[in-house]
């Protein structure tokens, strides 16, 4: 059977080298499915897609989203990492309110992540964690678009459109 997934993305552009540097050696799986980001909208939320991007191309905004994440931390028993946003982020929670307006006023909370290791293909040791733990790590990001990404029968990620979200 072929399935076929779609995520709203926000790619990082910027300060990424250390944290593709920790992909590669440590989830080369992930890594090699998809670059670093942070899930906007998954694919259960993102449907009809021809709203969503009518919602996307309605935005207007004057500066890029700007997200601040804390300490890495390992998650589902200690097999994956992820880099959690700060718990309050309006800009992100406005985003996906606009995007998913007409669609779900009330949408789930998503607490926006970067994750490092996945659980799914790879496991964190003490010894990695350690590793990890040392690196310094971006505390802020900035994003100025969103990605339409697409999935194929579990293969790698690829975009399909791209939106800015600054006003020219």
């Amino acid at each position: 059977m072929y399935s076929t997934r779609r995520q709203l993305t926000l790619y990082i552009s910027e300060q990424n080298e250390i944290i593709e540097k920790i992909r590669a050696q440590f989830n080369p799986i992930q890594y090699y499915l998809i670059p670093a980001h942070v899930t906007l909208c998954r694919e259960d939320e993102i449907e009809p897609i021809e709203k969503v991007i009518e919602n996307i191309k309605s935005i207007a905004r004057a500066e890029p989203i700007r997200l601040e994440f804390d300490p890495p931390e390992r998650f589902e028993n200690g097999k994956g990492v992820i880099i959690p946003a700060k718990k309050y982020n309006a800009g992100f929670s406005n985003l996906r309110k606009t995007i998913l307006k007409g669609l779900n006023e009330h949408p789930r909370n998503h607490l926006p992540h970067i994750t490092l290791m996945h659980p799914r293909n790879s496991t964190c040791t003490n010894i990695i964690w350690s590793h990890i733990q040392k690196q310094v790590l971006p505390t802020e990001l900035l994003f100025d678009k969103i990605s339409l990404i697409e999935q194929h029968d579990g293969g790698p990620w690829i975009t399909i459109g791209e939106f800015s979200i600054i006003a020219e």
